[in-house]
């Protein structure tokens, strides 16, 4: 049976499931991510502007989080988002709860916005 709520409940925010874009893969054993990580990750942002180069935050973001070798699959999902700010943060926001459900996905779905097709096609008329 649902939990009655009042006309009120329904107008403040509710807490009770969090708003989960990625879906974390299950790791053995416990981990943490040390603070000065996140700290790397966070001095390297993304920010969504046009001028930006999203294959070299990524890269960049691969060497960071390619220094842990344990569960290395779920801590970069757990990063990525510390990565993102302004415009990227926002797009990230934007995703269906639960679309992600590995690092390659992200990857996709990051690169597909921020360097979509007709990006490549505009660089490729301009070499030739």
């Amino acid at each position: 049976m649902a939990e009655e709520r009042t006309s009120k409940e329904y107008a403040l925010p509710y807490s009770d499931e969090p708003y989960a874009v990625i879906v974390y893969p299950t790791v053995e054993g416990n981990f943490e991510i040390k603070p000065a990580l996140i700290y790397l990750v966070q001095q390297n942002q993304f920010f969504g502007s046009p001028t930006e180069h999203p294959n070299l935050h990524i890269s960049t973001f691969l060497r960071l989080g390619g220094t842990l070798k344990e569960n290395q699959e779920a801590i970069m999902l757990y990063l990525f988002p510390f990565s993102l700010r302004d415009r990227a943060s926002g797009w990230f926001h934007s995703l269906e709860v639960g679309s992600i459900t590995s690092w390659h996905q992200m990857r996709q779905a990051f690169l597909a916005r921020f360097f979509p097709h007709s990006k490549t096609a505009q660089l490729r008329d301009q070499i030739t």
